[in-house]
């Protein structure tokens, strides 16, 4: 490990520049740094990269989704709770059947036992993929909750599948009975430890006098708790991360002060993109070993395999789409649904386009034992290996890559939001300030003389509220603003720096305030 640490530390300084080009170039960087992974691992004298399952399932899984459970809306997910499940479990399990009774019939030696071993494996579109390509691309919001809410659940129900399958190979048998309870229990069991934990974690922020520090480490080691607890009860590990970073994320304003919860999102949007970065980058470099370990199947048939469960994969989701479709169409006479306005025939086509393959799935194949128990070789595993790779290389590079394009030709939408980001915006800060203007002229107004700074804001509140512009070319009132706050910190740094005897925190302190309103300035774009 140390000897290669050279070559880890030059991986991250690729990623990030590689992350740069996918914004200048306005490409999801999964798709970069997937593809630029597969280069790297061409190069002569590149270290062999072997990724342990227990890394990416322990290491890498919970705290992705929990950063993506956490920035998830519950009320949003609640919304579309019956597509979301459908998806997350009926499409799941009907997709790890067809691509199961299709291996059978197509892959010589593919027993139906280990269709269903590959079919839990390249079931479930990924959560990191789906997080990581949306934030690139322009979609009505309701398909952005549908596909994160998805995302979050499906890796659940794709490796309860995995797990039944690769018990029935090892011992050549199958209880349906005790198949369904233990599917019961990791379900109800993994959403139940994972919200014990998150309450006595929100106990433990509120009881023990922590500080902003304390509180962040908390958020970054809670879901590898939540994770280990409900994987060491034979429950499931992620329903729990899930469950869990939803049920504290609901309540943050509770338990977490304003400056706990800014730093908090700092620390996880870099921790997430180092760790984002690092998976897709993986996945490109652990190719050679893969291919290494085909044996007698030639890599044009196993890539032809490759592509025919893609293709299968693809067409099963853009139906299911459909499906639900007409199914929500039809149950809108009997009960109310979330949207009762047909949605047409262009929405089913892109929500079907959306199933980008990830980590799970490599994670989930690389975790098949080498050998039974028996001590012979576990039966086609390095070709289950091959195949998922190639199911996640030709999703997130196609699917990715096009999405875009499909996105712009089709034209959908956002019948949810009618009012652009901008109008809103400005209602909401209206808003605001109308209820404190209110709050100090009913419970304060004697205080406005003794207070000048009180005054001061009041008077721009009062200001705002009387106001009926919006700032319609706000990028130039942005620039100047950003100009003023640059001009303003090179004077604290020059007085800083003249100033032997002024006191540095302080001139840290106002730094900060500074950057905290230009912060401010970016998010009013």
């Amino acid at each position: 490990m140390l000897q290669n640490l050279a070559f880890y530390l030059s991986l991250v300084i690729v990623i990030v520049l590689l992350i740069m080009l996918a914004q200048k170039i306005k490409v999801a960087y999964p798709v970069l740094l997937v593809l630029a992974g597969l280069g790297i691992s061409f190069i002569p004298g590149t270290p062999i990269v072997n990724i342990e399952p227990e890394l990416i399932f322990f290491i890498f899984l919970p705290p992705l989704l929990y950063e993506a459970a956490w920035n998830s809306s519950w009320k949003e997910l609640w919304r579309w709770r019956r597509i979301v499940f459908s998806f997350a479990f009926v499409v799941v399990f009907f997709t790890a059947i067809v691509v199961a009774f299709a291996a059978n019939y197509l892959i010589p030696g593919f027993s139906l036992v280990l269709g269903f071993l590959l079919g839990g494996i390249v079931s479930p579109p990924d959560a990191v993929s789906a997080g990581a390509i949306l934030k690139f691309v322009k979609i009505p919001k309701r398909f952005q909750s549908i596909l994160e809410g998805e995302s979050l659940l499906n890796d659940a129900s794709s490796l309860i599948i995995f797990r039944f399958a690769l018990i029935a190979v090892a011992t050549g048998q199958f209880v349906w009975h005790q198949a369904v309870l233990d599917f019961l229990w990791m379900c109800i069991g993994g959403v139940g430890i994972g919200i014990l934990i998150a309450f006595l974690f929100m106990k433990m922020h509120k009881l023990l006098p922590t500080d902003t520090n304390m509180d962040t480490i908390f958020t970054l080691v809670a879901p590898f708790i939540m994770y280990l607890a409900a994987e060491e009860f034979h429950a499931s590990g992620v329903l729990s991360v899930v469950s869990g970073g939803l049920f504290l994320s609901i309540r943050r304003h509770r338990f977490l002060s304003g400056s706990s919860r800014l730093q908090g999102v700092n620390v996880w949007q870099s921790f997430s993109f180092l760790l984002n970065g690092i998976v897709f980058m993986l996945i490109g470099l652990d190719l050679p070993q893969i291919v290494s370990g085909l044996g007698d199947t030639s890599i044009f048939q196993a890539l032809g395999y490759g592509v025919l469960i893609t293709v299968i994969l693809i067409l099963i989701r853009i139906v299911a789409s459909y499906g639900a479709v007409i199914f929500t169409l039809i149950m809108r006479n009997f009960i109310n649904v979330a949207d009762s306005e047909p949605p047409g025939w262009k929405v089913p086509l892109v929500l079907g386009w959306t199933g980008m393959r990830g980590v799970v799935s490599l994670a989930a194949a690389l975790s098949i034992p080498v050998t039974l128990a028996d001590g012979t070789p576990f039966p086609q595993r390095n070709l289950i290996l091959f195949i998922t790779f190639i199911v996640i290389l030709l999703t997130l590079v196609v699917q990715g890559l096009t999405l875009p394009i499909l996105l712009k030709k089709m034209k959908l939408r956002d019948r949810d939001f009618t009012k652009s980001e901008k109008e809103i915006d400005y209602e909401i800060r209206n808003e605001l300030a109308k209820i404190a203007v209110n709050k100090i002229k009913t419970n304060y107004p004697e205080k406005l003389e003794k207070f000048p700074a009180l005054k001061e804001q009041f008077q721009i509140w009062e200001n705002r509220v009387n106001s009926s512009e919006i700032i319609i070319n706000y990028p130039e009132y942005q620039q100047i603003f950003a100009d003023i706050l640059d001009h303003q910190r090179n004077w604290l740094i020059n007085k800083n720096r003249e100033e032997l005897l002024l006191d540095e925190e302080i001139v840290r302190k106002h730094l900060r305030l500074l950057d905290l309103q230009e912060e401010r300035l970016s998010l009013g774009k």
